[in-house]
């Protein structure tokens, strides 16, 4: 057989199915499955955008080629609904549209990071990035996290591994984090913002999950109109209208940058899922206040998940935010890979593991509690104890 590319054999196994996997001979002695593994919704989207997703299905006009980087309406919308949320001046010309916010990060590190040019991650990190930078062969420099930081980016430990490595032309922030769910503060990601300009790198602010956020600026990132020289930002829309299936997501940029993207964007997607983008269009306004419901549902979940870990204090929480918990393993536990094993095979507890997320995490383990209802949150403890 002809050899495959050694840059795909580098990289890692898609996690969650392995991580499923564990759980497939479960005998459901502990009770049915709980499956903390994937960040989705626990909820179903409004009836309303459903019935929107039929009607733009059905519609010939929504059967052809669009604008590559996005339909006019959804950018529009968008823009103007981040221009609300940050109290800044966002517009449509800043927003192209993509398959999805993996894609979004493939496409942006592509134009970031030339030949020899190198990306910085926060460690842990979200698998799929550093999958991403490992297909597209592009070096990964880890910013470790510690748990004495809250798993917090340290702007002082950036900047030394940015004087080391000149090579570094994109530094990666996600907020609310994932995998840990830590949350930066705008004052934390202006410094992180002043970081990169002065050293002529960019910086990706991916915020898949802002919608989920107190309300009130995030940062004040978009208030600098300078902003599009040097800042990158990603959304997904999958979690916040409950559409992961849709595969929709956005890159804001300007200038020079987004000359570049058009390129990116009309090689690898063409464009994006026209009639997600109709039904989006209309639910970015029409659906604010139950977005801002969802938004204290999720924080109502977390403070619910947080009293019922009380019950196993030898599990600790290290972080938290919008969707997930970073759950340190007690005292004496083998490593996180044969506690993710062991609890989905035996308890029908299924999570990720710690090294799932980069090396250095072998006591931690990723419970996604957003995509679970109530009753499902209230037996983690319970499986948790048996193990």
């Amino acid at each position: 057989m002809p050899p495959l590319s050694p840059r795909l054999a580098r990289t890692a196994a898609p996690a969650i199915p392995a991580a499923r996997a564990w759980g497939m001979g479960y005998d459901g002695a502990a009770g049915p499955v709980l499956d903390l593994t994937q960040a989705v919704p626990g909820y179903p989207p409004p009836d309303a955008l459903l019935a929107r997703l039929g009607e733009e299905a059905g519609r010939a006009a929504n059967a052809g080629y669009g604008p590559i980087d996005g339909d006019p309406a959804l950018r529009e919308a968008l823009a103007a609904d981040i221009s609300r949320a940050y109290g800044a001046t966002v517009t449509s010309d800043d927003v192209a549209i993509t398959a999805g916010c993996n894609l979004a990060f493939h496409m942006v590190t592509s134009v970031l990071a030339g030949d020899g040019a190198a990306v910085m991650l926060p460690l842990p990190w979200y698998f799929n990035h550093r999958m991403a930078l490992e297909m597209a062969g592009i070096p990964c420099v880890p910013l470790p996290r510690r748990t004495g930081d809250g798993f917090l980016p340290d702007p002082d430990r950036a900047a030394a591994i940015l004087d080391a490595n000149p090579q570094i032309r994109a530094l990666v922030l996600v907020t609310p984090d994932n995998p840990t769910g830590a949350v930066c503060s705008p004052a934390l990601i202006a410094t992180f913002a002043a970081l990169c300009r002065k050293r002529g790198v960019w910086l990706v602010l991916d915020e898949t999950y802002r919608d989920f956020l107190a309300p009130g600026p995030a940062h004040g990132l978009f208030a600098d109109p300078e902003w599009r020289e040097g800042v990158v930002h990603l959304y997904s829309f999958s979690k916040a209208y409950c559409v992961p299936g849709q595969r929709l997501g956005a890159i804001l940029g300007g200038g020079a940058f987004r000359a570049a993207l058009l390129k990116s964007l009309d090689t690898l997607q063409i464009c994006p899922n026209r009639p997600g983008q109709a039904a989006l269009a209309w639910a970015v306004p029409a659906l604010a206040e139950w977005r801002a419901g969802n938004a204290r549902l999720m924080a109502g979940r977390a403070a619910m998940f947080r009293d019922a870990m009380a019950a196993v204090p030898e599990w600790r929480i290290d972080a938290m935010g919008a969707y997930f918990a970073w759950t340190r393993l007690p005292d004496g536990a083998p490593d996180a890979l044969a506690a993710a094993e062991a609890l989905a095979a035996r308890h029908g507890l299924q999570t990720l593991p710690g090294p799932f997320f980069g090396p250095g995490n072998e006591r931690h383990l990723r419970l996604a509690f957003a995509n679970a209802a109530e009753a499902a949150l209230a037996a983690v403890p319970g499986r948790l104890a048996r193990y």
